[in-house]
């Protein structure tokens, strides 16, 4: 005699509005979305029996304990890139999986964007604007500008390509020197040789214990006079001190996404520097984010109704 089918495993996923549950609701027959906003309990379930969770897109403060109430989590799912903070919010048997892919393209454009502003004076010209004042003036731009890009990963490599039909000269820096299909990496450790070399300096490292600080005094110091920082990643990558001793003597230019602290003091020097632009850590932040991460979410409930391994996995958790 054959023993019946087993009956399916019903995962219980819960997501931080009720726009992501309505529209993940038919993802997989063998997932339960329910909502879990971190200012309330799960909705219509004890916590106990949460199998995953995703994270709210921004601000984590308030998450601090809040996972602590389900123990028995197999995944935290971030709608983010970046995951510095997230581990310490679950036990070290939780997996963690990110949003990688969804917000490269966005970011991509944002570093560029950043890059032409302050090459081509954008941002001067908004000023003088206010001022009903006419001034025309060279800047550098950003073709033929030596380029170094910090940061080989998806985004990394969306910027790259950006930069590239821009017709700039692009040097790639990752975490230890190596060759891929598109020539040389070099190693972190070759900063302060490659900086005096390079107009540009664009950061897209994650940040983690090896990158903190990684664009500190030293290097700054190391790049030419008039050279330009554009930081997409995190503030904590830059020494914010350094940046801002350089920028406000006039000597080094800033564009900046994000800063350490975030967001910085209200009578912060780098908000009224010359050779700086802020913007509100907005990177990932456009009318593209919705449906990419929709679809990212969509296929994670897939993947775990039918028993398999989380796409974009930053730690394995479970499924070592």
């Amino acid at each position: 005699m054959t023993n019946p089918a087993a009956a399916p495993i019903v995962r219980t996923v819960s997501v931080p509005t009720a726009d992501l549950r309505e529209a993940l609701a038919d993802a997989s027959p063998a997932v339960d979305v329910v909502l879990w906003d971190f200012t309330a309990p799960p909705e219509g379930v004890d916590p106990a029996t949460l199998d995953a969770a995703v994270l709210p897109y921004t601000g984590r403060a308030h998450l601090d304990g809040a996972l602590d109430a389900a123990p028995n989590l197999r995944l935290v799912q971030t709608q983010s890139t970046g995951y510095d903070g997230v581990a310490d919010l679950v036990g070290p048997d939780v997996a963690i999986a990110t949003a990688a892919g969804v917000h490269a393209a966005a970011t991509a454009e944002l570093a560029v964007g950043l890059a032409l502003a302050s090459l081509r004076g954008i941002d001067d010209a908004v000023r003088q604007q206010a001022e009903g004042r006419w001034h025309s003036a060279r800047y550098p731009g950003l073709a033929d500008r030596r380029v170094l890009l910090v940061g080989v990963g998806g985004i990394g490599e969306e910027i790259r390509r950006r930069l590239a039909t821009f017709e700039a000269d692009v040097t790639r820096v990752g975490s230890s020197a190596r060759d891929d299909g598109l020539g040389h990496v070099h190693g972190s450790d070759e900063l302060v040789d490659l900086a005096p070399h390079h107009d540009v300096v664009v950061v897209i490292t994650p940040l983690t214990d090896a990158t903190r600080g990684l664009i500190g005094s030293e290097v700054l110091a190391a790049l030419p006079d008039g050279a330009l920082v554009v930081n997409v990643a995190r503030g904590a990558v830059v020494d914010t001190d350094a940046l801002t001793r350089e920028v406000t003597a006039g000597r080094l230019k800033a564009a900046l996404d994000v800063v350490d602290p975030e967001p910085l003091p209200a009578d912060h020097p780098l908000w009224r520097a010359p050779g700086a632009i802020i913007t509100p850590h907005v990177g990932g932040n456009t009318e593209a984010f919705p449906p990419r991460i929709l679809a990212l979410l969509r296929r994670q409930l897939e993947r775990l109704g039918d028993g398999e391994e989380p796409d974009n996995l930053v730690r394995r958790g479970p499924w070592a």
